[in-house]
C-alpha cells in the first residue's frame, strides 16, 4: 500500500520540548520537537487511548498522562507500563518551516 504524505502544521508552531496535535485524514497524530527534530506518532496511548499530545515529553520519551505509561517518541516502543503495544510513528520532514507527516 503505497503512503501519502500530508501537510501537517508549522514547524515553527511545535517548539522545542513541546508537542502539538493534528489531525490527518480522520486520525489523530501526535508531533513532538525533540531538539530541532520532529517525530510523529498517533496520539491515542496503547493502554486506554488516552490523547498522548496532552502528555509530558521528556527528551525522547513521551509520558501518557492517564496512566503513566512511556514511549519512545523516534520508534513508538514501550518503555514502561501499563501499555504493552508500541505506537505507529511516522515520518516527517520539514520543508519551508511545514511539518510533512507520511502517513
Amino acid at each position: 500500500m503505497a503512503r501519502e504524505t500530508v501537510t501537517g502544521t508549522k514547524a515553527s508552531d511545535v517548539p522545542r520540548g513541546a508537542l502539538a496535535l493534528i489531525e490527518v485524514n480522520g486520525t489523530r497524530i501526535a508531533v513532538a520537537n525533540v531538539d530541532g527534530t520532529y517525530y510523529a506518532f498517533d496520539d491515542a496511548c496503547t493502554h486506554e487511548q488516552c490523547s498522548l499530545a496532552a502528555g509530558d515529553l521528556e527528551g525522547t520519551k513521551i509520558i501518557c498522562m492517564c496512566h503513566g505509561a512511556e514511549f519512545d517518541v523516534t520508534t513508538g516502543q514501550v518503555l514502561a507500563p501499563p501499555a504493552k503495544l508500541p505506537l505507529k510513528v511516522y515520518p516527517v520532514r520539514v520543508s519551508d518551516d511545514v511539518l510533512h507527516i507520511e502517513v
